[in-house]
């Protein structure tokens, strides 16, 4: 946030291109060492568009155009905080409340991993049991079209007979060498199939 500069927006493509970060005045590559597109929502990309000046290459800076010092950003921050009634955490609170949020709004966990820039699957993970959403769009799945259940000998779908299951790729049925894939789920004893 502090090293992000004017170079790094694209107010037309509403993208921010995270390089490079600043820790103590010392510029370095991003966390995860590697740069990263991430799209803005529009209230940023609203925002931004009117908060653009010329003062510096740098988003955030002084009025004169210096680049902002870790000190400056924590005592913006304490005062935020402060006048927002939550406690006070330090800068690094912002990627916290960003991963929230977007699992408690139901994001996928390689999304917000690709987002927050996590090279590791698990520090997203502990993210996920704030979505109450998953667990719902997940069982939501399955009542996809195309979704078959199947019970002992025969399968049924929504408002149709039972029939007896074919093999895929063999003499029964699935037109031998058939690229047809079947995926199995086991949910609560009861076994989905799925031809995709």
């Amino acid at each position: 946030m502090m090293a992000l500069e004017w170079d790094d927006v694209n107010l037309q493509g509403g993208r921010l291109c995270v390089q490079r970060s600043e820790w103590k005045g010392h510029v370095t590559a991003p966390k995860g060492g590697r740069l990263r597109h991430v799209p803005m929502t529009s209230r940023l990309q609203g925002a931004l568009q009117q908060y653009r000046h010329l003062r510096g290459v740098r988003v955030l800076c002084e009025h004169d155009g210096r680049p902002l010092t870790q000190k400056v950003v924590q005592t913006l921050m304490r005062r935020t905080a402060k006048r927002a009634k939550v406690d006070h955490d330090g800068v690094h609170v912002l990627r916290h409340t960003f991963c929230s949020h977007l699992a408690m709004h139901g994001a996928a966990t390689r999304a917000i991993q690709e987002l927050a820039g996590h090279q590791d699957i698990t520090t997203t993970q502990r993210y996920m049991h704030l979505s109450p959403a998953a667990k719902d769009a997940a069982i939501r799945l399955l009542d996809s079209p195309g979704v078959a259940l199947v019970r002992g000998e025969g399968v049924e779908a929504a408002g149709t007979e039972p029939r007896t299951p074919r093999k895929i790729g063999g003499r029964n049925g699935g037109g031998g060498g058939s690229r047809t894939r079947v995926r199995e789920y086991a949910v609560a004893g009861v076994y989905m199939r799925s031809r995709s």
